[in-house]
């Protein structure tokens, strides 16, 4: 497998563009995305457990319960949610995708993006609808990336090349996410494409079973989104056999699919509004892969934690703390903490207790960007990962005023 360029466009017969249209009054930020596949694709998605869902989800629902797709649309700027004619301007969306492309509008996936509440005026989008469907490039994912960012700081993108059944494939995906993180069967808005020939039955498997070791495991601040969704079309267009069973296909494919959801956590994470920090959690030895993800995900979550990472301060009881309240049923007298980043490792916790430790050590390791959290719970068979971000003084600061 090797990582490639080309985000959403890396895959064969996907086009992308991203315009600013006039959603968003800062000219300079493109605020309209467009993907589209050559072919009709086979699709998958995954939304947010929220009871308060943005209008999009549910006509993306709608339109893909036959399990395809060709296009994907998404604004920034406005989240179309608790919107009384939300309905009506996410079709809206499909219809002017279906009228500027000539696909069925029943064939579109729609998603928006940003504050909550505000009516979404389908005019701007309406006027650049025939810039953005003429600006399609196989070379456009970078701009519909940059075209869903919110409070987003980088831009985010991957792709790789895999081989099913000696046939050269490829995935892709871009994704938009800083705050508002603590996804539950989604995440942020994510798209993924690839060139695979897989039915859709499979595809919804492998998106579904993979998102519970990647994006569910993913937190920056406790709060999930009313817009979370992330969605895969598969083209068929690598032209291998089509995947339509477990096998060694799906295993290549779940592969690369696990490989880029991820990259995008990792960059998430690491892009949390305020960060200075990404972490990472990994918990070995439990006995259960339930008791891993309850331990990693309850320290990754933890407001104390991500305040002491943001200090660098080494104050390896709230590891413990956040373990003691998961709920996972683990043995306190047999865990063990260790804080590790370029600079080095450190083992600040055996069998529950603290260790000597040089201070200066492990602040030294807690100053890098990236911070490893490793807890081992004991010596069973399952390990497991979540990622977050250290908490800041800018995110208070971000959400004080993010409507404004």
């Amino acid at each position: 497998m090797n990582m490639i360029n080309g985000g959403v466009c890396a895959a064969k017969g996907f086009k992308a563009n991203g315009i600013h249209c006039g959603i968003r009054k800062n000219r300079t930020k493109r605020d309209l995305a467009l993907i589209v596949s050559d072919v009709p694709a086979k699709a998958a998605a995954v939304y947010t457990t929220n009871l308060v869902k943005g209008a999009p989800l549910a006509v993306t629902k709608e339109n893909i319960k036959d399990g395809i797709a060709q296009a994907i649309i998404c604004n920034s700027g406005n989240a179309n949610t608790c919107n009384a004619n939300g309905i009506e301007i996410a079709n809206a969306m499909c219809n002017l995708v279906s009228n500027e492309i000539g696909i069925n509008a029943n064939d579109v996936v729609v998603a928006s993006t940003g504050v909550i509440g505000q009516p979404l005026d389908i005019a701007p989008i309406m006027g650049g609808m025939k810039e953005l469907a003429e600006g399609l490039s196989y070379e456009g994912s970078q701009v519909a990336a940059e075209a869903i960012m919110t409070t987003d700081t980088v831009l985010k993108e991957i792709a790789v090349e895999f081989t099913v059944n000696g046939k050269s494939c490829r995935i892709g995906g871009i994704a938009k996410g800083s705050g508002m993180i603590h996804p539950n069967m989604a995440t942020m808005l994510v798209f993924i494409t690839t060139d695979v020939a897989i039915s859709a039955e499979m595809l919804s498997k492998a998106l579904s079973t993979d998102i519970t070791n990647t994006f569910n495991m993913l937190s920056v601040d406790g709060d999930t989104s009313t817009n979370d969704m992330v969605t895969v079309l598969a083209n068929g267009m690598a032209g291998n056999a089509i995947i339509d069973s477990e096998g060694e296909g799906f295993d290549a494919f779940m592969k690369a699919l696990n490989t880029v959801t991820v990259a995008l956590c990792r960059v998430i994470a690491g892009d949390g509004e305020g960060a200075t920090k990404l972490l990472e959690c990994t918990v070995s030895g439990a006995e259960d892969m339930e008791t891993a993800k309850k331990c990693a995900k309850s320290v990754i979550c933890s407001s104390l934690l991500k305040a002491a990472m943001f200090g660098a301060d080494a104050n390896w009881g709230r590891v413990l703390c956040a373990i003691g309240y998961s709920g996972a049923n683990v043995d306190v007298t047999k865990i063990d903490v260790s804080f590790r980043s370029t600079a080095g490792e450190i083992e600040v916790c055996k069998d529950g207790f603290g260790v000597p430790f040089s201070e200066e050590k492990a602040k030294e390791i807690l100053l890098e960007k990236e911070i490893e959290i490793l807890v081992k719970v004991g010596n069973g068979p399952c390990t497991a990962s979540a990622w977050g971000c250290d908490l800041t003084y800018d995110y208070v600061k971000i959400n004080g005023d993010y409507r404004t």
